[in-house]
């Protein structure tokens, strides 16, 4: 429970238990929580996208990349974890930044996370549809485009949302399970033939990532910024664990290991992988091989490795788990999507419609809406670009910066709400590390990133002249002072729906009495 005044909600208090829906409490276990997580970091996806960019921007250097993105969302987690054990609700970043920094931030945040799990739901989906696309084509000879892939892969979102939270967990755990066992796979591979010249550590030295000979041996530069920024866009998703807080068991320590688990557990399994394909390939030799991907001379830099160091099994296997693992990685922002649609519509904020659950205590009018504005996002794009290609260029392509840079601008004002409010309302819980110096180096970190994001999105985009690309970093502006202005028009016309903005917390004695009931029922 968060230290706040107990006067009522215009005081700041955090509003009760009680309100037009409530989601399954105590349904969700530690491996849960975790696969709900890191399907949305999509460690496949990660790997076979993100590692090629890394290495343009960076050479052999893509490692240590990873490991400096590692160590700073680390540090960042350690002011988040003790946010999490003093606020519990599936609002996660919009809850945060309003008990932080007031409710006009707050509603800000709120509708820029929002719409920013939206877009990445969408984003995926389509990358999922070029896949399933081409794989489909390259098995049976039977060519649909990507569009429609992405209406089934929806579809089966859509499904699943009416089902229990803790079935959608099992499907996610499983497809995850595969992604990192076939990867796993390629590392013994790799390591057991000893790469292909050798193993060195330059690769792990973050001074390398800076003017690296390879890149700009190959590439005729080395970019830095895209290197690190690539490192960071691939923990997406790891920030989920609060969102999911109220349907945990034990929401406090479940948080705490779950993020902890996540960056960390991630952090070391981006590293190892990066380090196989740059080992995999030589040092100069993976730079060329994203040159050759880049070209199109390749499907992937990394389907090439596994076809020798394992066998071509091993490459179909890997064609197939990159489709169910997007498919994973879709469904996990679709889920996080909904809980943020039904935590601002439980607060007043949105339609009081969008707070209903189902028998089962799933937020289903939330997620159906989702459903709605995902298939009218993708639809643009479609009719835009209806090619398959398309799907993964542009909505796959696009699409996530835009994501990208609006979660990490939220990181950074959670990092300073977390601040204050330690400073302020839970000066009880005040730490000189994990509640200042930490939050500090996390802003910093996050601010960074969003810089390097900015300055090198027509690069990342492969788009110098589109306008959604321009734009980009207005409409992430556009979107949080429509927030902002939403919060001063209540605050002035409806006092008391702005009273509940980011209020609302499950309270203490309802997490024990759901972990009571389910130590009776097991």
């Amino acid at each position: 429970m968060t230290a706040t005044p107990t006067a009522g909600p215009a005081a700041g208090a955090p509003i009760p238990g009680a309100g037009p829906g409530r989601l399954a409490e105590g349904v969700l276990r530690l491996p849960s929580v975790l696969f709900c997580i890191v399907t949305g970091a999509a460690p496949l996806a990660a790997m076979l996208f993100n590692v090629p960019v890394a290495t343009l921007g960076a050479g052999y250097a893509s490692p240590a990349a990873f490991i400096v993105a590692t160590v700073a969302l680390t540090i960042f987690s350690v002011g988040y974890i003790a946010m999490c054990r003093r606020v519990t609700s599936a609002g996660g970043f919009y809850t945060f930044v309003t008990r932080g920094l007031g409710r006009v931030a707050g509603l800000g945040s709120g509708l820029l996370i929002a719409l920013c799990y939206i877009v990445f739901a969408a984003a995926v989906t389509g990358t999922m549809g070029y896949f399933a696309s081409t794989t489909v084509a390259s098995f049976t000879g039977v060519e649909l485009p990507a569009w429609a892939y992405m209406i089934i892969g929806l579809a089966l979102m859509s499904v699943f949302a009416v089902f229990h939270i803790e079935l959608t967990a099992k499907i996610l755990g499983v497809l995850l399970i595969g992604e990192v066992l076939v990867l796993l796979v390629l590392a013994v591979g790799v390591f057991a033939a000893g790469g292909a010249e050798g193993f060195s550590l330059a690769p792990l030295n973050p001074v390398n990532i800076f003017g690296n000979s390879a890149a700009i041996e190959v590439f005729g530069a080395g970019a830095a910024g895209i290197a690190l920024f690539a490192a960071f866009w691939s923990w997406v998703g790891f920030e989920m664990a609060p969102n999911y807080a109220e349907e945990t068991r034990d929401p406090h320590r479940i948080a705490r290991t779950a993020i902890y688990g996540s960056v960390i557990g991630l952090g070391a399994f981006y590293v190892l992988i990066s380090y196989v394909f740059v080992g995999g390939w030589g040092l100069t030799g993976s730079a060329r091989a994203v040159q050759a991907q880049y070209a199109g001379e390749i499907a992937s830099a990394f389907y090439p490795l596994t076809d020798r160091f394992i066998g071509s099994w091993a490459t179909a296997l890997m064609q197939v788990l990159i489709v169910t693992g997007s498919f994973a990685c879709a469904m996990a922002f679709y889920n996080t999507s909904a809980r943020y649609l039904f935590a601002l519509s439980r607060e007043g904020v949105l339609p009081a419609a969008l707070a209903r659950t189902s028998n089962r205590r799933s937020p289903v009018p939330a997620a159906m809406t989702v459903t709605t504005l995902v298939g009218l996002y993708c639809l643009g794009f479609v009719l835009y670009d209806p090619s398959t290609e398309g799907a993964l260029l542009k909505l796959g392509t696009w699409s996530p910066l835009l994501g990208v840079l609006g979660i990490l601008a939220v990181q950074a004002l959670v990092s300073v709400a977390i601040i204050r409010f330690f400073l302020t309302t839970a000066r009880d819980g005040f730490r000189w590390w994990s509640t200042l110096v930490a939050p500090v180096i996390g802003f910093a970190a996050m601010t960074g990133a969003c810089v390097l994001l900015v300055v090198n999105r027509y690069d990342l985009a492969g788009a110098a002249d589109v306008t959604y690309i321009v734009v980009l970093p207005w409409v992430v502006l556009a979107v949080f002072v429509a927030g902002v202005v939403l919060a001063l028009f209540l605050r002035s016309r409806a006092p008391q729906r702005y009273a509940r903005i980011g209020q609302f917390e499950v309270s203490t004695s309802e997490i024990s009495s759901a972990e009571e009931r389910q130590v009776a029922t097991a």
